[in-house]
């Protein structure tokens, strides 16, 4: 079958009309779209792929519009704007080293928990040290050993921010600006439990200097670190946010934002950037199996870095409010236990005595549920909000006690610099004269009336036998721990236990929570119940 020849002529035409509704400026601003989303998505240049239908002579100058369109974006004006905030830190730290022993296999000049040992470790691998501060002198006596950070002006006259584990036991701070300046600095304060450190710069009061950011920043927003990684002065890595209140175990306040900008030994104290140019956060720790970046670091927030800072400026310590209560998490199995729809909330294990918690009527086994109104979510929440309020602030919390809510006032303390808990794990006196027990059916525990087993103190039941295939051993109990109450109840005997057991049987409970005294602490277990 033969085709009839179509006759152009009898086309519509479609050209004139499109040159009349498009002006050339139009048709190159579609061009750039269309080739700049080429580039967008496919990765492609003007003089690979796509970009090419734009090539011929006649297109010559919209070709050149494109090119100009489609150059990337990147982030030089805004590091030019910050980077001449961010400076090098240098300290020198006396330390004592050790004498020359055979049996010492570690090449660090560092004493094993010296300021600069930790330092290192912090931000390397296995042994910490960067090839040239291996080895060193070992016959003894004082030596001194340097260290480099990060860190970054907060204020004009000189004032800047760095990590405490940089210029903690420090002799003598330096640092270097963007523009090769050296000055010396003296610390001004540091707190520990944030790893912050605030110092001064002398010789100055014009230095450039950067805003802490106001806002929190979202997952997934850009993320550019400046610091001295290795000694290199001025680098500039870029990232985004990749999750945000991390707890890497570090302390009680741990609420890091992670990020996946490279960080590296170095980079410790050095500011992290959003895209207004503002700190969104301080690098200070990284995850590492090799020693170098892996795309895992950590930076403490800006919100709780203007809060220690303003502190350390104004009289070089941080207090902290404290209530005096000793917390932990509230697990799916607790908040079955004590009849909670949501595992949230912070659980009391124990209030300490005289402590404005337990002068308030706040027990063990209380749940915290909110501070003043807000909703606490966990243990490590109500820590942080009850950090972040300033002794002798009067607070309002709600608490679940024994399955009733109710509120109460207090008057916050002051944390205090230290707490230290009692080493006693019940067991040195336990000798021969330590009884058989009696056994719990289907709890895998074995116990004794405290007041009968040397060392264990006279309230509840010592735990004198656990079997490692049952759930008590896989919820972490051992012998020497005094069990002191089962469900709210307070035990005596392997009688009460059953007891107790029996009626959480009877209430349908799928788990029976305990209060267990371990060492010199106590907590709550919740122990699943066996059926039948």
């Amino acid at each position: 079958m033969n085709e009839r020849p179509i006759d152009p002529s009898s086309l519509p035409s479609y050209r004139q009309p499109l040159r009349s509704l498009l002006s050339a400026r139009k048709f190159a601003l579609m061009a750039s779209v269309v080739a700049g989303l080429g580039v967008a998505v496919y990765g492609f240049s003007p003089s690979h792929g796509p970009a090419d239908v734009f090539s011929s002579p006649a297109h010559a100058q919209v070709n050149n519009e494109v090119r100009k369109v489609e150059r990337p974006i990147g982030f030089a004006d805004i590091v030019e704007r910050v980077k001449p905030s961010v400076i090098s830190v240098k300290v020198n730290i006396t330390e004592k080293l050790a004498k020359d022993d055979s049996s010492n296999n570690d090449d660090s000049p560092f004493q094993p928990g010296s300021p600069m040992e930790r330092f290192f470790r912090r931000f390397g691998g296995p042994d910490g040290l960067p090839p040239g501060l291996r080895g060193g002198p070992r016959g003894g006596g004082r030596g001194v050993v340097t260290g480099q950070g990060s860190g970054f002006f907060i204020s004009p006259d000189g004032y800047a921010v760095t990590n405490n584990h940089v210029v903690d036991g420090s002799d003598k701070v330096e640092v270097t600006t963007d523009d090769g300046k050296t000055y010396t600095a003296k610390v001004i304060g540091t707190d520990a439990r944030t790893d912050l450190a605030l110092i001064k710069v002398d010789g100055g009061s014009n230095f450039p200097f950067a805003k802490l950011s106001e806002g929190k920043p979202r997952i997934g927003d850009w993320v550019l670190a400046v610091g001295n990684p290795f000694g290199l002065g001025g680098t500039v890595t870029a990232g985004i946010v990749s999750a945000s209140g991390r707890d890497i175990g570090s302390g009680p306040y741990d609420d890091f934002i992670q990020i996946d900008a490279p960080v590296n030994k170095g980079n410790s104290g050095g500011p992290a950037f959003n895209t207004e140019g503002e700190v969104m956060g301080v690098n200070t720790a990284i995850y590492s199996p090799s020693g170098g970046s892996v795309g895992i670091a950590f930076s403490i927030p800006a919100s709780t870095v203007k809060n220690v800072v303003a502190q350390l400026k104004d009289k070089g310590t941080v207090s902290r409010g404290w209530i005096g209560v000793q917390i932990q998490p509230v697990t799916s199995d607790i908040a079955d236990s004590l009849g909670l729809k949501k595992a949230e909330g912070a659980l009391v294990a124990e209030p300490q005595a005289n402590g404005p918690a337990a002068k308030a009527g706040i027990e063990s086994g209380d749940v915290i549920t909110a501070v003043n109104g807000e909703p606490v979510k966990d243990a490590r929440e109500l820590a942080r909000t009850i950090g972040g309020l300033p002794p002798g602030n009067s607070v309002k919390l709600n608490v679940l006690h024994k399955g009733q809510d109710k509120i109460v006032n207090l008057t916050l303390g002051q944390l205090p610099n230290s707490v230290e808990a009692k080493a006693d794990t019940g067991k040195g006196d336990q000798g021969s004269a330590t009884p058989r027990g009696t056994d719990v059916p289907k709890l895998g525990l074995t116990v004794a009336p405290a007041n009968s087993v040397a060392g264990a103190g006279k309230d509840g039941v010592v735990v004198t036998e656990v079997d490692p295939k049952s759930a008590a051993a896989e919820r972490g109990f051992k012998e020497g721990d005094v069990i002191l109450e089962v469900a709210g109840k307070n035990v005596a005997s392997a009688g009460d236990v059953r007891e107790a057991i029996d009626a959480a049987r009877t209430d349908n409970k799928n788990s029976v929570l305990m209060r267990v005294k371990s060492g010199g602490s106590s907590r709550f277990v919740a122990l699943p119940l066996a059926k039948g």
